[in-house]
């Protein structure tokens, strides 16, 4: 995909791998528009990116996306690509962990992505042209301690991109997924403060990326048009070989979550 001239909203826009991400498509000369939910977040990055529109959207209401998806469209012309990275994980322990919780994890990661999706395909649809790129995570490659509300939303976006890919390549447009590790991120700090220890343990095994590391990869992507994208050697094996390979990536992480309750000592 040629990225320069084009319309390209951003979601999650005012931090983390979104922001990043839509500092390299300015940068490659793309017209960003972003998407975020504080005001003040959204202003700082506008000036940091040059982006040229900002939308306050909370991603879990349709009707505000449509809203604002239309406002940013009629100021800047049509989404020519839309990068949801929207999201934010909450990890605990299953038993602990209010319904609530799952409910909101849903809503934000999933819903959140789809209804940014149903914002654009149909003015795609029209043109016969587009790129949608989903950020999922790499805890949609395997099941992960801890992960229990987080996870099955990332899932369900995985499985939406791959369902997507099938209906609309046949219209000219482009459906990628993005499987980001562990990022450096204002959200993942947020992460870590409620992480129980095995979920710590398991995670210590994983290299904590740089946002602007993971952004050229997802930028890098869109521009070869990957369907799927990942950034480094561990997650890229998981996507192609995790389920040949899943009992033996279990096993580890089965070892490393017993070694953490017994430092803890928190029982079997």
């Amino acid at each position: 995909m040629e990225l320069s001239g084009i319309h390209a909203i951003v979601t999650g826009g005012s931090s983390g791998i979104g922001l990043a991400t839509a500092r390299l498509l300015v940068e490659r000369g793309a017209r960003v528009s972003l998407v975020a939910r504080d005001r003040g977040r959204l202003a700082d990055a506008q000036r940091e990116t040059r982006a040229v529109q900002t939308a306050s959207i909370d991603v879990t209401d349709p009707d505000a996306v449509d809203t604002g998806f239309a406002r940013l469209t009629a100021a800047e012309g049509p989404c020519d690509l839309l990068v949801a990275s929207a999201g934010a994980a909450q990890p605990g322990y299953f038993e602990t962990l209010d319904l609530a919780v799952f409910r909101a994890q849903m809503d934000l990661n999933y819903f959140g992505t789809l209804h940014c999706v149903r914002a654009v395909v149909p003015a795609m649809l029209q043109r016969g042209s587009g790129t949608i790129v989903a950020v999922s995570s790499d805890a949609a490659l395997i099941g992960v301690f801890g992960y229990t509300a987080y996870a099955p939303a990332k899932y369900a976006v995985r499985g939406l991109m791959d369902t997507l890919r099938a209906e609309l390549k046949p219209h000219g447009i482009h459906v990628a997924c993005a499987y980001p590790p562990d990022t450096d991120t204002p959200g993942f700090a947020r992460e870590n403060e409620t992480k129980p220890p095995e979920t710590v343990a398991v995670s210590a095994s994983i290299k904590v990326m740089p946002a602007v590391r993971v952004a050229a990869k997802i930028v890098r992507g869109i521009e070869k048009d990957h369907a799927d994208i990942t950034a480094e050697a561990q997650t890229a094996f998981l996507l192609r070989g995790g389920g040949l390979f899943s009992p033996v990536i279990e096993r580890v992480m089965a070892g490393q979550v017993r070694r953490a309750r017994d430092q803890s000592g928190s029982g079997s």
